[in-house]
This record gives structure tokens, sequence and C-alpha cells, in this order.
């Protein structure tokens, strides 16, 4: 009798801890493996700069590495709650007091601006999202039109993002915590320490727990998520237009004079600082992989729930100054206190439950987001691929989960929430640049297809682009105010965007499309580069300084991780196609 191949039985999920399951790549099997590593430095990150992904390779392969699939369960309607849960808790309850201060009743335009500024990336995310439906988000549409090493960027900016998102609404879920007890002090439930630097010195143990529980859910299934989400955003649908009535009847319009107190510098400041209002749309994008329909679904949810948000943050932003003069707005927890400024103590209450129940379907939904981006990330190996393990049970990556859930408890748990709002806002902007930018040379470059004069003809006008949307910004933000320059540099702008709008266009998007490109996705370049340079030396000096680390780990860890993959899979489809020809010469 012929013996049976003994199957190998699956491994647990939770028994991956040898040094196989971290480090699988051969660069790291041993100390002599990764010095000759190193020693090639030079050749591999010149090989990682010059290749860029695929479509197929993030869609087909990279799944693979998460050994089980995540589950199909979200329709168009989870995605409008998913991202009005994110997006309305996120920001207008947590930095619209702070904003306020800095511009004043102009709060309104900011948020304007900011919202035009979002609905552009939205629209650029969306095409991406249904044309490549993976867990990645912004990193795989950078990966596979802009390169291994600016993806890289990216997903370091990512994963940032993700930490400070998330330990900024879990301090001002404890600040509005704060506030029910006790209004005049929000930072009742924190413990200063005098020996730590300023911005540092207030420890949040209520932040901690927050994030422990929101995390946990969020790890055990996304269609229950999805569903808690929806049924308390609808709740919290209900408080939100009691505010806004409520402001509109009891706000008195002195409040709105003086409206520009701070002239037009103050709002586009504040418009760099509120775009935190606007971010979680790009965790809607980043579930992607698990929509049962990403043609028809995407679009809907994304761009439908975006407008109706910039409508909604306008609108309660009006309604937060028209109560309040905008010098008395609290930073941390300002409709609780607003309301307590018109004599409806008992409201504060109920701003202050619907801020909390708004910052918690944050926190849930960016939970589900920023794990699935950091599996992506993990599948690449640009991270350890012992994060990209999808639990077979629950369908969901709780390795990742994990690891954003402790940094972020971390950050929470010792930074305060100005010193978190301007690094969030310029990793952001940042990334909804490059996202708009993919989305230029996927219209306008195909590798061996694109002929080289129209290539140059691209690369000129997308220079041209970005360097007077720059100019732009930098004349603002230098206190020039002549119109004269600005004419000039919006002619270049208009200029460079004629020029690549009458190129042949390389590739149609075959399902969904934005509209009037390139107009629209240079827009969102130039507004994005306009809010960038909005927020000041601060934000750029601790941006550089988190860039500056992401490219060590880069040059010594993720370079050689990435090239390893990348050329066995070359090698295996070199073997497959070697043993294919084999196959036919012998028939």
């Amino acid at each position: 009798m012929d013996s049976q191949p003994e199957q190998q039985e699956p491994r647990s999920y939770w028994k991956r801890w040898t040094k196989q399951d971290f480090f699988p790549e051969p660069t790291f099997q041993n100390l002599t493996s990764y010095k000759d590593a190193l020693s090639h430095t030079p050749s591999r990150l010149k090989d990682r700069l010059l290749n860029r992904s695929s479509d197929s390779f993030e869609l087909l392969h990279l799944p693979k590495q998460s050994e089980h699939h995540m589950k199909r369960c979200l329709t168009w309607w989870d995605l409008i709650w998913l991202g009005f849960g994110s997006v309305v808790g996120s920001g207008i309850f947590v930095i619209t007091g702070e904003a306020a201060l800095m511009v004043g009743p102009a709060i309104i335009l900011s948020y304007a601006i900011s919202g035009l500024s979002a609905l552009l990336s939205v629209l650029c995310y969306t095409e991406f999202a249904v044309e490549v439906p993976v867990a990645g988000g912004s990193f795989s549409y950078l990966r596979i039109e802009l390169g291994d090493f600016v993806a890289f960027i990216a997903a370091g900016n990512i994963l940032l993002e993700a930490i400070v998102g998330a330990a900024g609404l879990g301090r001002s879920w404890t600040s509005y915590l704060a506030s029910m007890i006790n209004t005049n002090n929000t930072d009742f439930l924190r413990f200063r320490v005098s020996s730590l630097p300023e911005g540092f010195n207030l420890l949040d143990p209520v932040a901690v727990v927050v994030l422990l529980v929101a995390n946990g859910i969020a790890m055990s299934g996304t269609a229950r998520t999805s569903m808690l989400n929806w049924i308390a955003s609808i709740a919290s649908a209900l408080v939100i237009l009691f505010i806004i009535v409520v402001g509109f009847i009891y706000g008195k319009v002195e409040n709105l004079r003086p409206f520009f107190p701070y002239g037009a510098e103050g709002v586009f400041k504040a418009s760099a600082l509120v775009y935190w209002s606007y971010t979680g749309f790009d965790m809607v994008a980043n579930l992607a992989e698990e929509v049962k329909q990403p043609s028809k679904d995407i679009p809907v949810g994304m761009i439908g729930s975006m407008s109706l948000i910039t409508v909604i943050c306008c609108l309660m932003s009006l309604a937060l100054v028209m109560m309040q003069k905008y010098t008395e707005i609290s930073a941390d927890a300002a409709y609780s206190v607003a309301f307590t400024a018109i004599g409806m103590n008992w409201a504060k209450y109920l701003v202050s439950i619907c801020a909390l129940k708004g910052m918690t379907t944050s926190l849930l939904v960016g939970s589900l987001g920023q794990a699935r981006y950091t599996t992506q990330i993990a599948r690449s190996h640009m991270i350890s691929p012992w994060f990209a393990l999808v639990h077979p049970k629950t369908g969901t990556p709780i390795y990742a989960t994990i690891l954003v859930t402790i940094a972020s408890a971390i950050v929470a748990f010792f930074t305060s929430l100005d010193v978190l709002s301007s690094v969030f806002s310029f990793s952001t902007l940042s990334i909804f640049m490059c996202v708009a930018i993919a989305l230029l040379v996927r219209r306008y470059y195909v590798k061996d297809v694109t002929a080289n004069k129209d290539l140059v003809k691209f690369l000129v006008s997308l220079f041209v682009i970005i360097g007077s949307s720059i100019a732009i910004a930098a004349l603002w933000n230098t206190n020039v105010r002549g119109w004269v320059w600005y004419f000039v540099a919006g002619v270049i702008w208009l200029s460079g965007t004629l020029w690549m709008a009458l190129l042949p266009k390389q590739r149609v998007a075959k399902v969904w499309s934005v509209p009037l490109v390139p107009w629209l996705p240079a827009l969102s370049i130039g507004i994005n580069l306009f809010l960038i340079g909005s927020l000041g030396y601060v934000a750029f000096l601790r941006f550089a300084i988190c860039t500056a680390v992401m490219i060590v780990y880069y040059l010594f860890v993720g370079v050689h991780a990435t090239y390893d993959v990348a050329h066995q899979i070359d090698q295996q489809q070199s073997r497959t196609e070697e043993g294919s020809a084999s196959s036919q010469v012998l028939l």
C-alpha cells in the first residue's frame, strides 16, 4: 500500500515567536549575512529607488503573507457611517476650540478651505481604492506609482499619523470627561510631573485605558465594529443637529465681530490645523479589502460621507463661535464649556457624552484602518511580516492592532494635544499631496509604454506645478502681500497644469475616475502645499526629525528586507517560467 504523505498541521496563530517568524529574510539569518547585505546597501538602494510595485502584486501576492483572508463584509452603508464615525469626533470635538483661538469667528472659512482640500484628496483616494482595493491605502498607491522608497517614507508617516491621531483622541477623551466633572479644569484627571519637560509632563492614564478598550473591540471583528459604529454615529448625528440648532437660536451675532481678528494669516494657519477634522476618510480607503463591491460601494461611501461631513463641520464651528466669544472658548472641551457659558449647564453633559461617543467611534474606525495599513506595510516586509498575520476566526490583523495600540498608548500617556496636532497635520497633508502626485503619474506614465519625450514633458510640467505651489506658499508665509508675485506664480501654475492637460494620457480608469484630470489633482497639490506652509517652523522640524529616523531605519533594515523579498519572487517566477519551457520541450 502506498504511504500517504503526512499533511502538515497549520501553525497556531499565537505560537509565532521564533526568529524566523519575525525576520525570515536571508539578510537577517546571521551576522555574516547582515554584514554582507550592508556592504551592498548602495546597489540595493538604487534597485529599490528605481523599481515600482504593480496592481496585481499588491492585490494577489502580498495578501498571501497574511495566511488568512480578511472577510468581505462591508457595504456602502457601512462605509458612509464609518466615514462619519471616524471624521466627526476625531477633529470637530477635538481641535475646533484650539483653532478658534487662532482665527476667531472666521473658523468657518478655515473648515471650508480644509473641507475643499479633503474632498479633492477623497476623489484621488477613491480612484485608487476602486482599482486597487487592498488594505494598504495610500501606502500601496504610492508603492505602485512612486516606488518603494517614497512609499516607505509615506509608510513611516502613516504609522506616525496613526499613533499621533489615536493618542490625540485618547487625551481629548480625558479632557471631555474631566469637563463633565470639573468645568474649570480639563486636566482634572491627569497627573502633573514637574521633572518632565513642558508638553510632556501631564500624565494621562484615562487615555491609555480608552485606547486599550477601543482597540480590543476592533480586534474582535470588522462587521461587529461597523455595526457598533453606525448605531453610535446615528445617535451622534441627532445630538449634532441639536448643537447646531441651539447654537443658532441662543448664539449672539455680536460674538462674530470682529470676524477676522487675526486676518487671512489666521484663517490659513487654522485651516492647516483643522485638517485633522477631515482625516478619518483615509481610514475608509484602508478598509477596501473588506468591501463587498468596491467599484460601487467605495465611491458612494467616501465621497458621500465627506460632502456631508464638510457641511456639518462648517455649521458646528459657526454655532460654537456664536455661542461664546472666541477669546473665551476652551481649547480642550470647547462645546461643553460653550453651553455652560449660555446657561445650559445640563446640555454640556449631553454634548460631552456625544463628544465622548464621537471620539470613541473615531478610535474604533481608526483602529480598523490603522491596523490594515500596518498589515500591508508588514506584508511588504518593510516591518516584520509577523504583523501581517490575520487571525483565522476574527479575520482581523490582531498583531498589527496591538502594535499601534501600544505605541499610541505610550504617546497619549505623556504628550499634550498641541504637540500632537502639528505633527499629525504635517504628516497627513504631505501624504495627501503625494497621493495626488501618484494619481497624475498613474494617468500619464506607464512603464515601457510612455515615450521618453512625453515622460520628460510630464516631469517638467509636474515640477512646474509643485514649484509654483511652493512659491505661493513661501510668498504667503514670508509676509509678501503684493498681488503681482501671486499673479506671476498663479500664471506659472496654470501654465504647468495646462501643459500637462495637453499631453496624451497613458491610462484610463476602468471603473471610476477623478474628473477634470490634471486640474483637480494639481489643485489638491497646491492646497496641501499651501496648508503645509502654514504650519510653522516647529512642525517642519518635528517632521524632518521623524523622517530622518525613518531613513536611518530604511537604510539598515527596510531596504534589505524588501530587496530580498522582491528578488526571491523574481527567482520563483524565473524558475516557474523555466519549468514551463522545459515541459513544452519534452512534449
